[in-house]
C-alpha cells in the first residue's frame, strides 16, 4: 500500500471517529475513483438533528483530525448557519447535513455511479 492510500485509509478512518463521537448518523463513504473528472477520491457524508449536531459533528471532525492524523481541513463551509457543512481535506471531502437538507439535495443520488458503502455505527 502506497503512502498515499494509507494516509487516506487512516484520514478516513479517523473522520469516521470524529463522526462517531457525536452521534452522527446515516454515514455513508462514496468512492468516487471510479468517476472520471471527480474534485476528489472520496466524499464522506452524514446527518444531524439538528445546526447545533450539525456544528459539533463538524468540529468533532477537525479537532480530530488534527489531532490524531495532523491534517487540517483546506477549506470549511456552511458552519454559519450549521445545515450543510462541506469539509474539504483535498482527498476527501466531507458533508454534515440536516436530515431535510440532506433529503433535498440527494448528494448520493446525484453520484449514483460512486461505490458508495453505508457505515454502520
Amino acid at each position: 500500500m502506497s503512502k498515499k492510500n494509507r494516509s487516506t485509509d487512516e484520514l478516513i478512518s479517523v473522520i469516521f471517529k470524529g463522526i462517531d463521537d457525536v452521534k452522527g448518523e446515516d454515514v455513508q463513504l462514496l468512492d468516487l475513483r471510479s468517476i472520471d473528472n471527480t474534485v476528489c477520491d472520496y466524499f464522506i457524508v452524514c446527518s444531524g438533528n439538528s445546526n447545533t449536531q450539525v456544528k459539533a459533528i463538524s468540529g468533532a471532525v477537525q479537532k480530530v483530525v488534527g489531532k490524531e492524523a495532523q491534517e487540517k481541513a483546506w477549506h470549511v463551509e456552511g458552519e454559519t448557519n450549521a445545515e450543510w457543512v462541506l469539509i474539504d481535506y483535498v482527498n476527501v471531502v466531507v458533508h454534515v447535513f440536516q436530515k431535510q437538507i440532506r433529503e433535498f439535495y440527494d448528494i448520493e443520488g446525484l453520484w449514483g455511479d460512486a461505490n458508495i458503502t453505508k457505515i454502520s455505527s
